[in-house]
C-alpha cells in the first residue's frame, strides 16, 4: 500500500538538509540541550559527598548510586537511535527531555519518601539513565541527516561542547548552591532549566502537528522514514564497525569514570580546596578544546587529508594522550598539579567528538543513530562496570591510583583497536562503497 502524498512529502522534507539559518538555530538549541542534559546528569556526582553524609552511605553504596544511572542508560541507546532514524531525532530529544527534567526536579522529594534512601535514589538514577539514553543516538541520527558532510565534525563538536558547559555550570553554580542551600537545590536548578528549554523548543522550533504525528507513528508502529530498515548483517560483518564500537566503548567508559569520581577525589584528597575550582576548571578547559578539535578536524579534511587519518589523529589525542594525564593524577600530591592534570585529561577527551563520534556517521549515515546506539550501549555497560569497579578499588586499596590506572587501560585498549581496524568507508551501501 502506497503512503498518502502528504506523508511522502513529509518524508522527503525530513531528508533535506538544514539551510544555514536553520543549522545555526538548531546548533545553538542543541548545544543548550546537551548542556542541560549534563547539568541533570552531573547533579548526583556533585551531591554525592553531602548525600552520603546525610544518608550514611559508604564508598560501595555511593558507587552503586553513581553507577545505577548507566544501568538504565545502556538499555535505550539502540531504541533512541532507531527512533531518531524513523521519526526525527529532534522529536525524540524533546519528548525525553521533558521526562528527565521532571525526574530531576522531583529527586529531592523522592529521597524523602521513605527511609530506603539507597533504593529510591538508585531507582531514580536508573530511570534517569533510561530517559537520557536516547539523546546522543537521536542527536547523531539528526546531524547525519541534516548537516553537510564537510561540516559535521565542527557541528558535532559544538553541540558536544554542551557536555562540558553543563558540567561546568553544575560545578560552578552547583558548588555555590550546595554551600548556601544544600544539595536539594542543585536538582531543582537543573530540572527547572531543562523544563524551560523544553517549553522553548516546543514553542518556537517544533509544531504541535509534528509531535502528534510522531506520537501517532510510535503508537501504531508505522515507519515514516526510508532509514527505518537497518542492514544488520552488512554492518556487523565489517571490522571497521567493531573498531568503532570498541573505541566508543573505551571513550565513554573512561569519561564516565572520571565524571563520576573526580569530585569525590578532589573533595577527599584536598578537603580544604574550594569546590568551585576543581568542579569548574577542568570543564572550562574542555570547552575550547572541543571547539578546536572540531575546527581542526574539518580543516584538515578540507586541506586534502584522508578522513580516516584525521579520525585516528583525533582518537590518538582523545584516548591516548588524555590517558597519560589521567595516570599523572595518581602520582601527585599537589592540588595545583592535580587540577592541571585533570583539566588536560578532560580537555583532550573532547577530541573524541571529532574522532569516533563522527566516524560512525562516516561509516553509516543512513542509520547512524542505530549504530551509535549500539556503540554507546557498549560504552554504558562498560560505564556500569567501570564506575562500580572504581568504587570497589578505592574502598579496597584506599588509593586513588588504581582508579586512574583503570582509566588508562580502558582508553588504550580502545585506541589500539581503532588504530589497527578503523576505516572511514561507507558500509551501509549494498553496491558501490564511497571512500571518504
Amino acid at each position: 500500500m502506497q503512503p498518502p502524498p502528504d506523508e511522502t512529502r513529509r518524508d522527503m522534507a525530513g531528508d533535506t538538509q538544514w539551510s544555514r539559518p536553520e543549522c545555526q538555530a538548531w546548533t545553538g538549541t542543541l548545544l543548550l540541550g546537551t548542556c542541560l542534559l549534563y547539568c541533570a546528569r552531573s547533579s548526583m556526582p556533585i551531591c554525592t559527598v553531602s548525600m552520603s553524609q546525610d544518608f550514611g552511605w559508604n564508598k560501595k553504596e555511593a558507587g552503586i548510586v553513581l553507577s545505577s544511572f548507566f544501568w538504565g542508560y545502556c538499555l535505550t541507546q539502540v531504541v533512541g537511535g532507531h527512533l531518531g532514524d524513523r521519526i526525527g531525532g529532534e522529536k525524540v530529544i524533546l519528548l525525553s527531555a521533558s521526562a528527565w527534567g521532571s525526574i530531576t526536579a522531583i529527586t529531592p522529594l523522592l529521597a524523602h519518601l521513605s527511609s530506603a534512601h539507597l533504593a529510591l535514589m538508585t531507582s531514580s538514577r536508573i530511570l534517569m539513565g533510561l530517559l537520557q539514553g536516547v539523546y546522543f543516538p537521536a542527536l547523531t541520527s539528526l546531524l547525519s541527516q541534516k548537516v553537510r558532510e564537510s561540516e559535521r565534525a565542527f557541528t558535532y563538536s559544538i553541540v558536544g561542547a554542551g557536555s562540558q558547559f553543563g558540567t561546568l555550570l553544575t560545578g560552578a553554580v552547583g558548588s555555590l548552591l550546595l554551600e548556601w542551600y544544600g544539595w536539594q537545590s542543585i536538582f531543582y536548578f537543573s530540572g527547572g532549566l531543562t523544563l524551560l528549554w523544553v517549553w522553548y523548543v516546543y514553542r518556537y522550533l517544533l509544531s504541535e502537528k509534528d509531535l502528534i504525528l510522531a506520537l501517532g507513528v510510535l503508537a501504531q508502529g508505522r515507519p515514516v522514514s526510508r532509514h527505518s530498515r537497518v542492514p544488520w548483517r552488512r554492518l556487523f560483518r565489517k571490522p571497521a564497525v567493531w573498531a568503532a564500537i570498541v573505541s566508543q566503548l573505551s571513550a565513554a567508559c573512561s569519561f564516565f569514570v572520571l565524571l563520576s569520581w573526580l569530585p569525590t577525589f578532589f573533595k577527599e584528597t584536598f578537603p580544604d580546596a574550594k569546590g568551585w575550582i576543581f568542579n569548574v576548571v577542568p570543564w572550562l578547559v574542555a570547552i575550547p578544546a572541543s571547539l578546536f578539535s572540531g575546527f581542526l578536524s574539518d580543516h584538515l579534511i578540507n586541506q586534502g587529508y584522508r578522513a580516516i587519518t584525521v579520525r585516528k589523529l583525533m582518537q590518538g589525542m582523545g584516548l591516548g594522550l588524555s590517558s597519560v594525564f589521567a595516570l599523572c593524577l595518581g602520582h601527585t600530591s599537589s592540588f595545583c598539579e592535580s587540577v592541571v592534570f585533570a583539566s588536560a585529561s578532560i580537555g583532550l577527551q573532547t577530541f573524541n567528538h571529532s574522532g569516533i563520534s563522527v566516524n560512525i556517521q562516516d561509516l553509516a549515515p543512513s542509520c547512524a543513530g542505530f549504530l551509535f546506539g549500539v556503540a554507546n550501549t557498549a560504552g554504558a555497560l562498560a560505564g556500569v562496570v567501570g564506575v562500580c569497579l572504581g568504587g570497589y578499588l578505592i574502598e579496597t586499596t584506599g588509593s586513588w591510583t588504581c582508579l586512574f590506572n583503570l582509566v588508562a587501560i580502558i582508553s588504550n585498549v580502545g585506541l589500539c583497536t581503532f588504530l589497527v581496524f578503523g576505516q572511514a568507508q561507507r558500509v551501509d551501501l549494498s553496491s558501490t562503497h564511497e571512500d571518504l
